[in-house]
């Protein structure tokens, strides 16, 4: 059963189509990475699937259609790129407020609210920050205490804009393997958005690659990163390799230099950057000439 089904997204922003004709299906219990060229629209599809975001088209979680914040907080939980943080609250508050959708009437923290905030927070080594100030922590702290909210909110649906943007590489590793033992642990669904292919091939069940605001190649790891995709959306020269398990390695590397010492367009079978075998959605679309 899909958890997120998507159909016919469009987004226009001050007059700038930003996304269109966008189809999705993500099936319960796994994880799609989406993937693209800055500008190619994947935080406004966060924005889309969270309802912050007035679009065309429909976006069901789980099955329900339903805009109403409260319902659909209870169903996808959102770990956006640059998140709110209000001023003066310590990590535990910022923690506790992912139970919000379940207090009902109550609005207030039950102390079962506390304790599970906390499990999270020990879960994801924060507990030491757990009384200071969210404004004195690092960049990579805040984004693993953003992550502990929407992981305390129990929704099935974790969707997440770059989380591992600002960590270093050791803690970029740490939060995506937790997100895939938690995934699965609790059998959550899990949508990213990621700017490393590397990163995208190990973790993915499977990949969406938007371009422009299209849906153009979507599939598993080893069906998308190929070199001829990579050199045809992102313009650079790559290799590839998949293991027995689907993973895929990816090596970029730099371009040759002509004998006046200029890079060289990369090239990636016969037809160049316009040939890959993926499986291609948005027909009719041509990427701009390179």
């Amino acid at each position: 059963m899909s958890a997120v089904v998507v159909r016919g997204l469009g987004v226009t922003i001050d007059g700038a189509v930003v996304l269109r004709d966008v189809d999705l299906d993500v099936a319960g219990g796994t994880w799609l990475g989406v993937l693209g060229p800055n500008g190619a629209g994947k935080t406004t599809l966060v924005r889309a699937l969270s309802g912050t975001v007035r679009h065309a088209g429909t976006v069901a979680i789980g099955g329900d259609v339903d805009r109403r914040p409260a319902a659909r907080a209870r169903r996808l939980a959102v770990v956006p790129q640059t998140p709110v943080i209000p001023p003066g609250i310590t990590a535990f508050e910022y923690v506790l407020l992912g139970r919000t959708p379940h207090q009902g009437l109550r609005l207030s923290a039950s102390l079962d609210d506390r304790r599970r905030s906390l499990g999270v927070l020990q879960r994801l080594e924060l507990e030491r920050f757990a009384s200071r100030d969210l404004g004195t922590l690092s960049g990579g702290e805040r984004q693993r205490v953003v992550l502990a909210r929407a992981l305390v909110s129990d929704a099935p649906v974790l969707v997440l804009d770059e989380p591992t943007a600002a960590l270093d590489l050791g803690h970029q590793f740490g939060i995506l393997e937790l997100l895939a033992e938690l995934q699965r642990e609790r059998g959550l669904t899990i949508v990213a958005t990621l700017h490393d292919l590397a990163m995208a091939g190990q973790f993915g069940d499977r990949l969406a690659v938007l371009s422009e605001g299209r849906l153009v190649a979507e599939g598993t790891p080893a069906e998308v990163l190929t070199p001829a995709t990579i050199g045809r959306w992102w313009g650079v020269d790559a290799t590839t390799t998949v293991d027995a398990d689907g993973r895929v390695d990816v090596t970029v590397r730099r371009r040759a230099a002509d004998g006046a010492g200029r890079a060289t367009t990369p090239t990636s079978g016969p037809e160049g950057r316009r040939s890959g075998s993926v499986v291609a959605r948005g027909e009719g679309f041509e990427p701009p000439a390179a």
